[in-house]
């Protein structure tokens, strides 16, 4: 079973790429997507990476939380499941 793996504190440059490159080292990767503002398409420093494996996500997370990337100490842990928000809306 795949688990999703949350990545935060990411250089601005960081590409889809170069994280998958980083976590494949610890286990299959299945997707990678680094959340971009929708209004420039700029990183906003956080990303979501799933693993193919609970173990692989597991060796990640122990392997490259705190992990120094371009100058920044990486945040890596288990990802939450999405919370349902009340809409947006004038008061």
């Amino acid at each position: 079973m795949s688990k999703r793996v949350f990545v935060g504190n990411l250089p601005f440059s960081t590409t889809e790429e170069q994280l998958r490159k980083l976590f494949s080292q610890h286990g299959e990767v299945t997707s990678v997507e680094i959340i971009k503002d929708k209004f420039t398409e700029r990183s906003r420093g956080f990303a979501f990476v799933e693993m193919a494996t609970d173990e692989g996500a597991r060796a990640a997370i122990n392997a490259l939380n705190q992990f120094e990337l371009d100058g920044r100490q990486l945040t890596v842990n288990e990802a939450r499941s999405r919370t349902e928000r009340p809409a947006r809306g004038n008061r």
